[in-house]
């Protein structure tokens, strides 16, 4: 059992509790969690070991590649811009983006991109991790290609393509790609440790990550099950563990898939999309445009992962909503987002709380770990 630093509220040991079980029963390698109550650290906690071979210790500074959790902060971009009259989200896409406009996608709006309602899933051409670290080239085939069902009708969740497809749009209104957008208008300012990629700089500080242990019984069961465009959403390219520790998926701009933070970033990046601010800040969004964010788009039977689910899933514009399911808490319009393999943002805006989940030995599921259903069991367990 390793060590657990930082510091815990009397009223929160629970989550304490529920950290250690998850290296003690789970599993856990190197880890970090971050509980915000009303905007202020209740649970701050980290541990574990920040490479495999066990040499390198987590410490308080220690990022890591969040995978889709860092889906929220992408969308975070797009709802600034929004609220500041400079984007609408019930637009065409093609207003911004004229190209966009082929392949019968005129229709597309704004909102259809934000909660995985677009029809463009994954590319139907095969396309390479070095083509998906090139901007242009993605972004321009995305443009081109047709939807796999009807936009707006259904989600299907866009794994790679979102934050292509968002950040597209955050960059034709202002000039920005998401990273560098969040950068300016966010987490600079607010001094979050989050960045979408990561700076050479902060390599040192990275954990590293690790595969699910291989279940290849399992994999060929659950193959056999996916659609072509669940394959192409989750498939094209295959990127793991192992890719995500390249300096070349480091140095790209995957706004999906490869945002690093620690877990006191992610939590207070889902507390902005639920209408906190930073220390002595006015909030990033207005009310007005927070609620927004968990605009609940119809419930359903994801086309990419619904072979996974047992229930219906709500996408909201950016998040998902925590649902009858709870995934997020018993609260239904709570919201937030799963990471590959284990990690988790979510914000409560009723309860006050946001929550932030980091870790590096990844889990098997896409969402839904264990280990993040214990820290958020005990989180509700202490109010």
């Amino acid at each position: 059992m390793p060590a657990v630093h930082g510091h815990c509220d009397e009223r929160f040991l629970a989550v304490r509790a529920a950290f250690e079980a998850n290296f003690r029963e789970r599993d856990e390698l190197g880890a970090a969690v971050t509980v915000l109550v009303d905007g202020q650290p209740v649970a701050d906690l980290w541990g574990g070991w920040a490479d495999g071979a066990r040499t390198r210790a987590w410490e308080r500074d220690t990022l890591v590649n969040v995978w889709s959790t860092g889906k929220g902060p992408t969308a975070l971009c797009a709802h600034i811009l929004a609220d500041r009259g400079l984007l609408d989200l019930d637009a065409p896409v093609a207003a911004y983006w004229p190209e966009f406009a082929s392949a019968g996608k005129q229709g597309v709006l704004v909102r259809h991109l934000l909660s995985h309602r677009a029809g463009l899933a994954g590319l139907r051409e095969p396309h390479t991790l070095d083509e998906l670290y090139d901007w242009e080239l993605t972004c321009a085939r995305l443009a081109a290609t047709e939807p796999w069902w009807e936009p707006g009708t259904r989600s299907g969740y866009h794994a790679l393509t979102y934050g292509f497809l968002v950040g597209e749009v955050v960059r034709r209104v202002s000039g920005l790609l998401p990273g560098e957008f969040l950068r300016r208008e966010v987490t600079g300012p607010l001094g979050i440790d989050f960045t979408i990629g990561l700076p050479e700089a902060d390599a040192g500080r990275a954990a590293e990550l690790v595969a699910p242990k291989p279940d290849r019984a399992r994999r060929a069961a659950v193959f056999a099950l996916m659609e072509p465009v669940a394959v192409a959403s989750l498939l094209n390219p295959p990127s793991g563990a192992a890719a995500a520790n390249t300096p070349a998926w480091r140095a790209a701009e995957i706004p999906a898939a490869n945002g690093h933070g620690t877990a006191r970033a992610v939590a207070a990046l889902y507390a902005l999309l639920a209408g906190g601010g930073g220390p002595e800040s006015r909030p990033v969004l207005s009310e007005k445009a927070a609620e927004r964010v968990r605009e609940g788009q119809g419930s359903c039977r994801d086309l990419v992962l619904g072979a996974g689910f047992e229930h219906e899933t709500e996408i909201a514009l950016g998040p998902w909503l925590s649902g009858p399911n709870g995934s997020y808490g018993p609260n239904p319009r709570a919201f937030g987002h799963d990471g590959a393999g284990g990690s988790c943002g979510l914000a409560d805006p009723e309860a006050g709380i946001a929550l932030g989940y980091v870790m590096n030995r990844m889990g098997p599921l896409i969402a839904d770990d264990p280990r993040k259903r214990a820290l958020i069991d005990a989180v509700y367990a202490s109010l």
